[in-house]
């Protein structure tokens, strides 16, 4: 049987090389470079991936890391009949009008990495004094038009598309109970929702990859 590609896509400042680590124990995993020049915007983005799925000879295993969450679910939502499971990593979907990310401060029509104050404590407690100035190192920079933009959803299709959530720096135990009191709509209209547990803060394509991408392995035929 043929394996599913994996498409996978950073979160906030990651390039394609944050999962280097995590590709090298995976057959097809495809990771996507978004363009980042000052004027990109959201949908540019989504565009990127959706040429990388439209690729695919079959259906695509689409994993978005922490905001780009909602951008493998907006994949989802522009191709549900190409995306055989969006996996999310450390972040949940944005519904329809709400805003793409989390507001830092913009510098010049970007929004560089704001520091590690912001995430202090579980989020980067398994991340060590070379490992952040790596990071901070190869950090980009996300544009204006991204960061500032609004999720935009239309097919209800996504619902039908299975959806796993992969939970670093929270539980499956504090998701449930997140869904349950509804402050997760899309999940709590997605019909296939799985929750799977990894030990590591916010950032495991970095800190676990081995572990990661054995998790993916699962959700694939790999």
């Amino acid at each position: 049987m043929t394996a599913e590609q994996i498409v996978l896509v950073g979160g906030l400042w990651l390039d394609a090389s944050a999962w280097n680590d995590v590709v090298s124990d995976l057959e097809t995993a495809v990771p996507v470079s978004l363009p980042v020049d000052r004027g990109t915007t959201l949908d540019d983005q989504v565009d990127a991936v959706l040429a990388v799925v439209d690729a695919a000879p079959g259906k695509s295993v689409v994993v978005g890391h922490s905001a780009a969450s909602s951008l493998a679910w907006i994949v989802a939502d522009r191709r549900p009949g190409k995306v055989a499971k969006v996996v999310l990593i450390g972040g949940f979907p944005n519904a329809d009008g709400e805003n793409y990310s989390p507001s830092f401060p913009i510098v010049d029509g970007l929004m560089p990495f704001p520091g590690w104050e912001p995430f202090e404590g579980p989020d980067s407690a398994d991340l060590d004094a070379s490992a952040r100035q790596a990071f901070e190192a190869s950090a980009v920079a996300v544009p204006e038009p991204v960061a500032k933009a609004v999720v935009r959803l239309s097919d209800e299709r996504r619902y039908d598309v299975p959806l796993e959530l992969i939970c670093p720096e929270f539980s499956p135990a504090e998701v449930r109970e997140w869904i349950a009191e509804g402050a997760l709509p899309e999940l709590v209209k997605a019909k296939h929702v799985e929750l799977v547990d990894i030990d590591s803060g916010h950032w495991p394509m970095l800190t676990r990859p081995a572990e990661l991408a054995a998790l993916l392995k699962k959700t694939t035929n790999q």
